[in-house]
C-alpha cells in the first residue's frame, strides 16, 4: 500500500494481508526479531545461542582490544610488538562479528509468514538493492581493511615510504568503509538519510555508531 525509504531504498512498508488488516514491515526490526522458544526466559547479558550476542560480544572485545593497545602505546616503555598484536588481534574480533551481521543480512527470512519454513543457510549473497545489505557488506570490507593495515604494522623495520603504504593506506580505507556502512545504517533506522530519534533504542544505536 505504502512504501518509505532514503532515495532507491526501501526500508518501511505498509502491506494488506489476506484478511484485509494492514501489516507494517520495518526492515531492520523484521531482520532483527528473534523467535523465542518456550521456557524460561534467557538472561539478558548471557545468551549464546543467538546470533546477535555473539555480534556484540565480538565487536566489544575487538573494541577493548583497540583500546588497550591505544593506552599502551602512550608510554615508551610498552613492548611494541605485544601492542601490534592486540591491534590485530582485535581486528580479527572486528571481522568476525562483522561477518556475523553479515550473515543475518543475507538470511534473513523473506517472508512474513512466522511459521515458513526456513531457507537453507547461505554463506554469501549478492542483493546491492538492499540498503542493510550494503551497509553489513561495506562494514565487513573496512574489517578487512584493518585486518591488513594492523598485521602490516606488527612487523618491524618497516619504511616510511612502506608504513604509509601497508599501515595507513588500508586504515584510510576502513574508515571511510566504517562511516559508509554506518550511514548506510543510521538511514535504515530513520527511513531517510537523516532523523533525530533519541527514544528509540535502534536509532541510539546506530547514531554511537556513526559517532564513532
Amino acid at each position: 500500500m505504502r512504501s518509505q525509504g532514503p532515495g532507491p531504498f526501501i526500508t518501511s512498508e505498509v502491506l494488506r494481508a489476506p484478511d484485509g488488516t494492514e501489516v507494517r514491515w520495518r526492515s531492520r526490526s523484521h531482520r532483527k526479531q528473534r523467535r523465542v522458544k518456550t521456557g524460561a526466559p534467557e538472561p539478558t547479558w548471557w545468551r549464546p545461542r543467538t546470533r546477535g550476542w555473539w555480534m556484540s560480544v565480538l565487536f566489544s572485545v575487538g573494541a577493548l582490544c583497540f583500546l588497550m593497545a591505544a593506552v599502551a602505546a602512550q608510554w615508551e616503555s610498552s613492548p611494541k610488538p605485544a601492542i601490534g598484536v592486540t591491534f590485530f588481534v582485535g581486528s580479527i574480533f572486528f571481522t568476525s562479528a562483522a561477518y556475523l551481521q553479515y550473515s543475518e543480512t543475507v538470511n534473513v527470512d523473506h517472508t512474513l509468514t512466522p511459521d515458513a519454513k526456513r531457507a537453507r543457510w547461505r554463506p554469501a549473497s549478492w542483493e546491492p538493492r538492499r540498503i542493510d545489505w550494503l551497509a553489513s557488506s561495506v562494514q565487513l570490507m573496512g574489517t578487512v581493511f584493518f585486518n591488513i593495515s594492523t598485521f602490516a604494522a606488527m612487523k618491524h623495520g618497516l619504511t616510511t615510504k612502506q608504513t604509509n603504504t601497508r599501515v595507513w593506506g588500508p586504515d584510510a580505507l576502513g574508515s571511510i568503509c566504517f562511516l559508509i556502512a554506518s550511514e548506510l545504517a543510521y538511514a535504515e533506522v530513520c527511513h531517510r538519510w537523516v532523523c533525530l530519534r533519541r527514544r528509540s533504542l535502534s536509532w541510539v544505536i546506530v547514531a554511537l555508531n556513526m559517532t564513532g
